[in-house]
């Protein structure tokens, strides 16, 4: 088949199948911002797990190892004690995790945009609406990914685990998700699903919103045109303002999906995200809620500025038109 008849043909499949298309260039986009910013993703989990005051309850045994300190030292700490590659390790369901998350969020946001609220004759997307659509773009692109997400937190924590002399829970992806299935049942895989969807409310206000109101007011109201200069300084502000709102949730979010749970599947250590927050505030002070806010900031960043950049110039090679 030749050139142009390849082209017609990806044109027609984008143009049969809108939302399909831009759900799997979406998730394209973000398999390759997750792998190449994957390793910060770890050293902020693994941070924002240090000095977990709710885990004195749980005695003697639950006591974690003297805790690494700053970013360079988790990482550097992460790369001598367990290897290079295990800062990828929970990598694979990460993936997993962001082809269905921004799959689902993209596709709401857009449907939102130009469906339900609609831009005025001008082109113009009113804030107001851009907040709404990307909070609820959020919340139901998380919800969807929950399960993944869940995996993903978890396997992050194994190699700590292995360190302080506990027994390995997982043996890979699909053993982990058998286990929590068997254990908690379905709701079992939706563990830590409320602030889960509340973090990814406010990091897509920060990140969809943020983008797509630079971007369009750039456009509009300065010499810059809808090219990878506007679409990297739009990436830029919209990382710095998802990590500013959503590193509070993100922190009560890991502490709930990696609390140890009993047979019914219940967490020991806290009862809500509410009750986490409480606790943490309480027992470490508020900026505990900011733990890892560096190696968010630095990865947020450039996972925006990667996705965002390969989501635009797939689409455009696609014959979808610019976000």
């Amino acid at each position: 088949m030749s050139a142009p008849e390849d082209e017609e043909r990806l044109l027609l499949l984008t143009q049969r199948w809108p939302r399909a298309s831009k759900f799997l260039l979406s998730g394209c986009a973000a398999t390759v911002a997750e792998l190449a910013t994957f390793p910060l993703d770890l050293t902020k989990t693994r941070l924002q797990m240090q000095g977990e005051a709710a885990l004195a309850r749980l005695g003697d045994s639950a006591k974690e190892s003297a805790p690494y300190r700053g970013m360079v030292r988790t990482a550097l700490g992460i790369i001598q004690e367990e290897g290079f590659l295990k800062l990828w390790q929970g990598v694979t369901p990460a993936i997993y995790r962001h082809v269905v998350y921004s799959g689902g969020r993209m596709v709401t946001y857009e449907h939102l945009r130009e469906v339900v609220f609609g831009k005025s004759e001008d082109k113009h997307y009113p804030l107001w609406k851009s907040v709404i659509g990307g909070m609820m773009a959020g919340v139901i692109g998380q919800f969807l990914a929950n399960p993944t997400d869940l995996v993903k937190v978890q396997m992050q924590m194994e190699g700590k685990r292995k360190l302080e002399g506990k027994p390995l829970r997982f043996r890979g992806v699909h053993h982990a998700f058998a286990k929590i299935l068997a254990e908690g049942g379905i709701r079992g895989l939706w563990a830590g699903w409320i602030p889960n969807i509340q973090r990814a409310a406010l990091v897509n206000m920060g990140d969809l919103t943020t983008y797509d109101t630079v971007k369009h007011y750039l456009v509009l109201n300065t010499p810059l045109e809808d090219n990878i200069m506007t679409h990297g300084l739009s990436s830029l502000c919209s990382g710095l303002v998802a990590s500013i709102l959503g590193t509070p949730a993100d922190v009560i979010k890991s502490r709930i999906m990696n609390q140890p749970r009993d047979k019914q599947g219940r967490g020991l250590l806290y009862k809500s995200s509410t009750d986490c927050l409480i606790q943490a505030v309480q027992g470490e002070g508020f900026m505990s809620l900011y733990k890892g806010f560096l190696p968010s900031w630095l990865r947020m960043t450039p996972w925006s500025l990667v996705f965002w950049l390969t989501y635009e110039k797939i689409r455009e090679m696609s014959g979808v038109n610019p976000f």
